[in-house]
């Protein structure tokens, strides 16, 4: 075996020193006392008005209400797909169907997101857009009909969008038979 020359002991040495003594330096740092304890938590006052309570779909409900609206496509042979949206626009449940088409997956998301942002049918806000033309141009929407919103208390809550049928009337028809599911 071959000796090393005394240079590269010393740098083998002074590495594995400079190892140990980071190891034993990280050590003692975290068994260093905790600094200060920190404030407590605060917490709103629901008497000042400060805290707003929302109603949400379940997770089986939208599911329910996404499979009725398919079926209900399926009774009629259309191919479609079905998003259910909370009232925030995020995506609970999206199912599509045997042979809908590639687009219909993300146009039902977007017709879902729309009816539940303006609380209305998307045929509705369609026709909004012959006075506000820039509508349109809001990121994620779909002013075409076939979105259909949930609503409790006449407020929004969830949005059901469809799409694949081969018209928007079509569309919102399966979407609001998902509404109405969700009644009974």
């Amino acid at each position: 075996m071959k000796k090393l020359s005394l240079r590269a002991r010393v740098l083998i040495g002074t590495a594995v020193a400079t190892t140990v003594a980071a190891g034993a330096f990280g050590s003692l740092s975290a068994n260093a006392a905790a600094p200060a304890a920190a404030p407590a938590a605060v917490t709103a006052d629901a008497g000042k008005g400060n805290l707003q309570q929302s109603t949400h779909l379940t997770v089986e409900a939208a599911t329910k209400a996404a499979q009725v609206t398919l079926d209900a496509a399926k009774k009629e042979n259309q191919r479609v797909s079905v998003a259910v949206v909370d009232r925030n626009g995020n995506t609970i449940v999206t199912l599509r169907g045997d042979g809908a088409g590639p687009q219909s997956y993300e146009a039902a998301q977007k017709k879902a997101f729309t009816a539940v942002s303006w609380n209305a049918p998307t045929s509705e806000l369609a026709k909004r857009l012959e006075q506000a033309p820039t509508l349109k141009d809001i990121p994620g929407t779909l002013f075409l009909a076939g979105g259909a919103p949930v609503k409790a208390d006449n407020a929004p809550i969830a949005g059901i969008g469809v799409a694949g049928a081969p018209s928007g009337d079509l569309d919102e028809k399966f979407a609001q038979a998902g509404v109405a599911s969700l009644a009974k």
